[in-house]
């Protein structure tokens, strides 16, 4: 059997619901949001379905290790290296950089100066791929009650964190367009928008 380099969605699963014991919060149904939502897309655009839904659910797994802003990527990249699920870290490392770049990070610098070059090696050395893009949308659209229009969600990041860089809004707006048509539908249809709830 070929080795994968991310796990089952069991072991995804587990590996969520152990961390929210560690650090409770709404991270964990809004990383489940994007599992759902990482999920319909992929199934819809002539990707690996259950690969996209594990990826979607672990994109956010360095919470595990307290409460963090760039230091999650760091923690969850490191984490997931470190159990051998190299696609699992590679999407923690780029889901937060649309662009592809460590100096557009919307949130606080808490790393450490090794901590923000393994971020910034890392992820110069990655040629971004429709996982990795993915993802960075369903991240965009996917609030911790369930979907989010995805202006609404990047507004409300705006509104916490005191500004957003224009470039990677628009990026944002891009992938929506880049997913739709690949999918050949209406991005918010295609999640269920309406009625998907993380925890039903």
């Amino acid at each position: 059997m070929e080795n994968k380099h991310y796990p089952t969605r069991e072991e995804a699963e587990a590996l969520v619901a152990e961390a929210e014991l560690r650090n409770p919060g709404p991270w964990g149904d809004h990383c489940r949001t994007a599992a759902h939502c990482a999920e319909a897309i992929a199934a819809r655009a002539g990707m690996d379905a259950d690969k996209a839904y594990v990826l979607g659910l672990l994109h956010d797994i360095g919470r595990r290790f307290g409460k963090r802003h760039l230091g999650h990527v760091s923690d969850g990249y490191s984490y997931m290296m470190s159990l051998g699920y190299e696609d699992a870290a590679r999407i923690c490392l780029t889901h937060s950089f649309n662009e592809q770049d460590i100096s557009k990070y919307i949130g606080r610098w808490d790393t450490t100066e090794e901590e923000t070059e393994l971020i910034r090696t890392q992820l110069a050395a990655v040629e971004l791929d429709d996982y990795d893009r993915l993802i960075q949308l369903c991240d965009a659209i996917s609030g911790a009650e369930g979907v989010m229009d995805i202006i609404d969600r990047m507004t409300d990041v705006k509104n916490r964190y005191g500004g957003y860089d224009p470039e990677k809004w628009n990026k944002n707006l891009w992938l929506k367009e880049y997913f739709e048509g690949r999918m050949g539908m209406d991005l918010y249809t295609a999640v269920d928008k309406e009625h998907f709830q993380p925890r039903q």
